[in-house]
């Protein structure tokens, strides 16, 4: 004969847990802060790198300070540049002008170049170095020539040729006379028809 049993539990009367915290219900961290409302740095100010009034190379360069420089670059093994290309290393010469250098003339024959210019100071009073300008403007424009002619290796010469223009020589008067080179390659009949040929007190203040 079977033994009485004690009655099962009915499993409704088992004590369960509380219901789960619906997602809606359990506290959130608050969003985070938008990235225009999180404070950013200032950006960083514009710096020269340290310049040296002499320095060595094959050729020794020499830079007085807030003195003109007249200086020379050829392209390498005499590559010719073609037409389509010399705007845009005018344009790269002509890049920092106001801001590391200012430009007095600027001329880019077939295979070399002829800049007249004055370094400038950066906001401490330290003065921009040839080595530093001349690394940005042979650097970036070998870049996009290359890229445009769909070539690669070296452009230009390592060497640039300067000279520290003499307070007797005058800054107009140099200019002047870099400006006529194409006159004298026979590349032109006046230097108003050359088309790679800026000049302050002309191409400067129409800009």
């Amino acid at each position: 004969m079977r033994q009485n049993q004690p009655d099962e539990e009915v499993q409704q009367d088992v004590p369960q847990p509380p219901p789960a915290a619906r997602r809606q219900d359990v506290p959130q961290p608050p969003p985070a802060a938008r990235r225009q409302d999180v404070p950013q740095p200032p950006p960083a100010a514009r710096r020269a790198k340290p310049a040296l009034s002499t320095y060595r190379r094959n050729l020794p360069h020499v830079q007085p300070a807030n003195r003109a420089l007249f200086v020379t670059f050829s392209t390498w093994r005499g590559l010719a540049l073609p037409e389509h290309v010399r705007d845009r290393v005018l344009e790269h010469c002509l890049h920092d002008h106001t801001s590391k250098l200012f430009m007095h003339a600027a001329v880019v024959m077939p295979d070399h170049v002829h800049l007249l210019f004055t370094p400038l100071s950066d906001d401490r009073g330290a003065q921009y170095g040839l080595a530093e300008i001349m690394g940005g403007i042979k650097g970036s424009s070998a870049h996009t020539v290359n890229r445009l002619v769909a070539r690669s290796g070296r452009l230009w010469n390592v060497e640039s040729y300067d000279h520290v223009v003499r307070l007797n020589e005058g800054i107009r008067q140099t200019a002047e006379y870099i400006c006529r080179n194409p006159i004298r390659a026979g590349l032109a009949a006046h230097e108003d028809e050359y088309a790679w040929l800026w000049r302050q007190w002309v191409e400067g203040t129409e800009q």
